[in-house]
């Protein structure tokens, strides 16, 4: 697998999962949207510790920077 997430886009994507994970640590979500959300974060954590996301590869996208 070819890198295709930059520095940027997995920073943020981890943010967002601690926000999600702080959100559900509150109480602030339950049920149905914590169980939806907190999948996403998982997701968002994998692909940023991959650095490749494969969302990203029908639309050709890459957030690395050119070398």
């Amino acid at each position: 697998m070819v890198r295709n997430m930059g520095v940027v886009d997995r920073v943020l994507r981890v943010l967002v999962a601690i926000v999600v994970a702080a959100l559900y640590v509150s109480g602030q979500i339950t049920g149905i949207a914590a169980a939806v959300l907190g999948l996403i974060a998982v997701v968002f954590v994998v692909t940023s510790a991959m650095g490749f996301c494969p969302a990203y590869l029908p639309f050709k996208i890459s957030t690395c920077s050119k070398k």
